[in-house]
C-alpha cells in the first residue's frame, strides 16, 4: 500500500460508491447490471492496492465464521480492541472494500460470491467488532448476511445474524455510546469526515434495518409478538429518524394494526391505522432521505396506480378495524340463539365505563407515533372513531358508517374488473357490517331491510362469478344469501306473530322468503355434489359445518312453509324429516361431525323422534275429511 498513492485509492473508491448507486433502470436495457459490474471492477482495483491481508488476520476460517455469526451467537459479549497501528488499520480497509464487493455480488444475483466476500470482511474486523471505527460496518455486514440467508430460506441461520447485530449494537451504546465511524470515512481524508451528528443518523439507520429485518425473521418463523414489537419498534425509530418513505411506512403500520385487531387491543390498532393516514396523506409532498431497501420498488410511472392501490388496502384495514370491533361486541352481548341479552349489555356497559376511567395515556405510551404536530394529527384522527366495544345500536352506527366509508373507498381501486377476488372479499365485508349492526337494532322491520340490503350486494356477484373458477367464493355467497334470507323470513314470522290476523300479503311474503333461502342453500348443497350429482358420503373437513348448518336450516325451512293444503304440507313436513334425520344419521357414522354442531344436532335428534307423530296426525286428520 506504500507504493501506491492513497490519494488515487480514494479516487478510486468514491467513484466505485458512485456507480453502485446508479438505478438499475439507468443501465442499458441488455446490460441491468453494467454499473455495478463497473464498481465491481474498481473495488478489486482498490483491494489489489491495498496489498494482501496483514499476516496476523489471514482468511483461515474460525469455527464459529462458518456459522457467521460470532461470539454474540453463543450470548457472549465483544471485548473493546481498538483498531489502531498500521495493521489494524489495513485490515480495517480490506474489511470495508470486501463488505462492498459482498454487497455487489449480492446486487447482482451471485449469492455464494456475495456471502464469501461478507465473512471475509466479519473474519477481517473480528477482533475489532466493538470499536468506535468497526462497529458500524461489522454490524452492517451481519445485517446483509441475513437478508441473504433470509433469501435461501435458512431462517435460523438469518436469525443468528441479526440478533448478533442486535446484541452488539445494545453492547456498544451501552459500554461506549458515541457515535461510530460511518463505514465510507475510512477513505476520507480528515477534513471530510462526517460530524457527529450525521454519524450518530447513519448509525442509528443501520439499527433501524437491523429490527426491521429481525422483524420479517419473526414473522417467517411465525413468532408473531415478537415480529410485532420489532416492527412496531421499526416504525417509531423511523418517525423519529425522519428516515422512511411514506406510503411504505403507511402500508406497514396498517398491517401491524391486524396483528392487535386479532389480539384485541383496538386502542394500539386504531392508532396503527391513523398514524397510516397521516402518514399517507404525505406521499408526494416530503422528501425522503430513506435508501432503496425502505422504498417502493415500483417504477415512477407505475406510482399513480401504486398509490391507489396502497390506499385501498389501507381502506380494508379500517374496514376490519371497524367490523372485528362490532362483532367482538356482539360476541360479548348475545345469548345462545344470537340475540342480544339485556344482562350481558349491561355487563359490557359497566366494563367499558371501567376502561375508560383507566387513565388512557399510560396505555398509549407504549404505542405512541410521531411528536409535536405529527401526534396532534393521529390524535385528531383517532378521536372520529372509538376503541370501545359498542353497546348499543348509535355507537354501532357510529362504527359502520366509518367501515362503510372506507368500503367505498376500497372499492375505488378494487374493482370486479381486475380484482374479483379483492373485489367480493370488500363486497362481503360490507354485507357483514350490514349484518352484525342488525343485531343492534331493535326494530324488526328495519332490520329486514338490512338484510335486504345485504342480499342486494351478494345476489348479482352469484350471477357474475363462473362457477368452475370461483367455486368456493360461490359457496360463501350461496350460503350468506341463504342466511340473509332465512333470517329476514324469520324476523317476518315474528312479525306476523304479533299481529292478531296476518294478511295474505304478509304470508305470501314469509313463503317467498323462504322459497329464496330454499333455493340458496340447495345451490350451496348441489356444489358438494361429484360430476355425477351425488353427494358425498364423506363431506370435507372445510365445508363440514356449513353443509351440515345447510342441512339443518333446509329442514326448517320445510316445516315453516305456510299452506292450507293438508296433503301439500304433510309433504313438507316428510322433507323436513329427511333432512333432520340426514343430519343424526351422518353424525353416527362420522363421530367428527357432532362435534361441529352440538346444539343442531340436538334439535335434530329431537325432530326426528317428534314428526313422525305429528305426520301421523295428519294423515289420520285427512282420511277423516
Amino acid at each position: 500500500m506504500a507504493d501506491a498513492p492513497w490519494a488515487e485509492i480514494r479516487e478510486k473508491f468514491q467513484a466505485a460508491l458512485a456507480l453502485s448507486r446508479v438505478e438499475l433502470h439507468k443501465n442499458p436495457e441488455k446490460e441491468p447490471y453494467k454499473s455495478k459490474y463497473s464498481a465491481r471492477a474498481l473495488l478489486e482495483e482498490v483491494k489489489a492496492l491495498l496489498g494482501p491481508a496483514p499476516e496476523d488476520e489471514d482468511e483461515r476460517p474460525q469455527a464459529d465464521d462458518s456459522l457467521g455469526a460470532g461470539d454474540h451467537a453463543l450470548g457472549l459479549p465483544a471485548e473493546l480492541v481498538e483498531a489502531e497501528g498500521p495493521v489494524a488499520q489495513g485490515a480495517v480497509r480490506r474489511a470495508v472494500i470486501e463488505f462492498h464487493l459482498g454487497v455487489n455480488h449480492i446486487d447482482t444475483e451471485e449469492l455464494s460470491a456475495g456471502e464469501e466476500h461478507l465473512v471475509k470482511c466479519l473474519r477481517l474486523l473480528r477482533k475489532y467488532r466493538l470499536s468506535h471505527d468497526c462497529v458500524s460496518l461489522y454490524i452492517q455486514a451481519q445485517n446483509n448476511l441475513g437478508i441473504l440467508w433470509s433469501e435461501r430460506e435458512e431462517i435460523e441461520t438469518a436469525q443468528a445474524y441479526l440478533e448478533s447485530s442486535e446484541a452488539l449494537y445494545n453492547q456498544y451504546m451501552k459500554e461506549i455510546g458515541s457515535p461510530p465511524l460511518d463505514p465510507t470515512e475510512h477513505f476520507l481524508p480528515e477534513e471530510e469526515k462526517l460530524a457527529e451528528q450525521e454519524r450518530s443518523k447513519r448509525f442509528e439507520k443501520v439499527y433501524t434495518h437491523n429490527l426491521y429485518y429481525l422483524a420479517q425473521v419473526y414473522q417467517h418463523m411465525e413468532m408473531f409478538e415478537k415480529a410485532a414489537h420489532y416492527c412496531h419498534s421499526t416504525l417509531k425509530r423511523q418517525l423519529e429518524h425522519n428516515a422512511y418513505h411514506p406510503m411504505e411506512w403507511a402500508i406497514n403500520a396498517a398491517t401491524l394494526s391486524q396483528f392487535y385487531i386479532n389480539k384485541q387491543c383496538f386502542m394500539e390498532a386504531r392508532h396503527c391505522l391513523s398514524a397510516a393516514n397521516v402518514i399517507f396523506g404525505q406521499t408526494g409532498k416530503i422528501r425522503t432521505t430513506e435508501d432503496s431497501k425502505f422504498r417502493s420498488t415500483e417504477a415512477e410511472g407505475d406510482v399513480p396506480e401504486l398509490y391507489h392501490q396502497r390506499k385501498g388496502e389501507i381502506a380494508r384495514c379500517w374496514i376490519k378495524y371497524c367490523l372485528t370491533l362490532m362483532q367482538n361486541a356482539q360476541l360479548s352481548m348475545q345469548d345462545n340463539i344470537g340475540e342480544l341479552d339485556l344482562d350481558k349489555q349491561s355487563e359490557l356497559r359497566a366494563l367499558r365505563k371501567k376502561e375508560l376511567d383507566e387513565e388512557e395515556s399510560v396505555r398509549k405510551k407504549a404505542v405512541q407515533f410521531g411528536t409535536g404536530e405529527l401526534c396532534d394529527a393521529i390524535s385528531a384522527v383517532e378521536e372520529k372513531v372509538s376503541y370501545l366495544r359498542p353497546s348499543d345500536f348509535e355507537e354501532a352506527r357510529e362504527l359502520f358508517l366509518m367501515g362503510q366509508h372506507y368500503v367505498f373507498e376500497a372499492k375505488e381501486f378494487f374493482q370486479i374488473d381486475g380484482y374479483v377476488t379483492d373485489h367480493i372479499e370488500v363486497v362481503q365485508d360490507h354485507s357483514a357490517l350490514f349484518k352484525v349492526l342488525a343485531f343492534f337494532e331493535t326494530d324488526m322491520e328495519r332490520r329486514c331491510k338490512m338484510h335486504k340490503r345485504r342480499i342486494a350486494m351478494l345476489e348479482p356477484l352469484i350471477v357474475d362469478l363462473n362457477p368452475q373458477y370461483y367455486l368456493l367464493v360461490n359457496r360463501q355467497i350461496q350460503f350468506e344469501v341463504a342466511h340473509a334470507y332465512y333470517d329476514m323470513m324469520d324476523l317476518k314470522i315474528a312479525i306476523a306473530d304479533k299481529l292478531r290476523d296476518p294478511d295474505s300479503h304478509i304470508v305470501k311474503k314469509i313463503n317467498s322468503l323462504n322459497k329464496s333461502a330454499l333455493k340458496y342453500y340447495q345451490l350451496f348443497l348441489d356444489s358438494l355434489r361429484d360430476p355425477n350429482k351425488v353427494f358425498p358420503e364423506h363431506i370435507g373437513e372445510d365445508v363440514l359445518r356449513p353443509a351440515m348448518l345447510a342441512k339443518f336450516r333446509v329442514a326448517r325451512l320445510y316445516g315453516k312453509i305456510i299452506t292450507a293444503d293438508p296433503k301439500k304440507e304433510l309433504e313438507n313436513l316428510a322433507t323436513s324429516l329427511e333432512h333432520y334425520r340426514f343430519i343424526v344419521d351422518y353424525c353416527e357414522k362420522h363421530p367428527e361431525a357432532a362435534q361441529e354442531i352440538e346444539a343442531e344436532l340436538e334439535l335434530s335428534k329431537e325432530m326426528v323422534s317428534l314428526l313422525p307423530t305429528k305426520m301421523e296426525r295428519f294423515r289420520t286428520k285427512m282420511s277423516l275429511t
